[in-house]
């Protein structure tokens, strides 16, 4: 049985992380060194998190079933970067009840075999591209965008896959503008995206 870190289980949140009632079930571990972290703790090695089995959170959201059928909702997995934890999303897609949810919140900055395992289980994809100018991305980031581009090209190659991507496109203070928004917006429409969420991060 696959065991992961989590920093957090949130159950009961509405319309925030993907479709209807979710529970958001936030990994420990992350690709990417985002300089507005909205979860460090996903990066800290001071034990600021909790080891679950797939079993284990099946029980701490089952008693949600009734929530998840009504309104069409399930789990959001996100952290950190979930598609770093595939196996443990893959097995438990196969123990829970076939008309939840499964969300994924992710970067989508990890190598193919992730994405390629988790594409059959997940029913949205909500993807932070951060802006898709290299230089802009890394120095927001601290790492190349190739892999989140590459592995974004292959997912819209997939049969209806573009009904399930939602790509994030933020305005991030001090790195990117709103043209350079734009600019991003407008690649991704030529590449097939559909849905966008477009929002300014607020720094504290």
């Amino acid at each position: 049985m696959e065991r992961a870190p989590f920093i957090a289980v949130a159950r009961h949140r509405l319309s925030i992380d993907g479709e209807g009632v979710t529970t958001l079930a936030a990994f420990h571990g992350c690709t990417l060194r985002c300089k507005y972290c909205l979860n460090e703790c996903c990066l800290r090695s001071d034990g600021m998190w909790r080891e679950l089995s797939t079993e284990e959170l099946l029980e701490m959201v089952r008693p949600d079933n009734l929530y998840f059928l009504a309104t069409g909702g399930g789990v959001t997995f996100g952290g950190g970067e979930p598609c770093l934890r595939s196996r443990f999303i893959e097995e438990f897609a196969t123990m829970m009840d076939s008309r939840w949810r499964i969300t994924l919140e992710t970067c989508l900055n990890v190598e193919r075999h992730h994405v390629e395992r988790l594409a059959p289980v997940v029913q949205q994809w909500i993807i932070d591209v951060k802006d898709l100018s290299p230089t802009i991305y890394k120095n927001y980031t601290g790492r190349d965008n190739s892999p989140t581009l590459s592995n974004l090209q292959w997912l819209l190659q997939q049969e209806d896959m573009a009904e399930k991507i939602v790509i994030r496109l933020p305005l991030i203070p001090e790195y990117n503008t709103p043209d350079d928004v734009q600019r991003s917006r407008t690649t991704l429409e030529e590449m097939g995206v559909r849905h966008f969420d477009e929002f300014n991060y607020i720094i504290r």
